[in-house]
């Protein structure tokens, strides 16, 4: 199964972000992301609309955070790619005839809707200044991958 790896990317790319002094172009960024600039714009599109980053065209342009780090959460990140699927289960079928199958379907609708509220309540509370690297070598923001 491939797993979407983009709130981990673009949470990686917010803290190099945080500690950046000026604009950040979308090429270095991109680099730390492990992808191409155009694809790392598509991503980071939805977090500008959600006004957690903001970016400048043109000759030396590039992007910058539009909040502290402790003014984002990891939900308002989540929230800013789309919410990306948090599970790969899923019921067999919608509307189910089997009284068993209708059982099965129930108790993972409510386990899965329990899940998805724990996970959004635990992201409520961390905010990106919570994970970023304590050390003055992290401000670095040239890829290590």
């Amino acid at each position: 199964m491939n797993r979407d790896t983009r709130l981990s990317d673009v949470l990686h790319v917010l803290l190099h972000m945080g500690q950046a002094k000026g604009l950040l172009t979308s090429d270095v960024l991109a680099r730390s992301m492990g992808t191409n600039p155009a694809v790392f714009r598509r991503t980071m599109a939805g977090l500008r609309e959600a006004g957690l980053v903001r970016s400048e065209r043109g000759h030396g342009g590039g992007w910058q955070l539009a909040r502290h780090l402790s003014e984002i959460t990891l939900l308002d990140v989540y929230e800013a790619l789309g919410r990306p699927s948090l599970f790969a289960i899923g019921n067999r079928s919608a509307h189910a005839k089997c009284l068993v199958e209708k059982n099965v379907n129930a108790v993972m609708v409510d386990t899965m809707a329990e899940a998805a509220t724990f996970f959004a309540t635990r992201f409520r509370e961390i905010t990106l200044d919570q994970i970023a690297p304590r050390d003055p070598a992290f401000a670095s923001v040239h890829a290590h991958r």
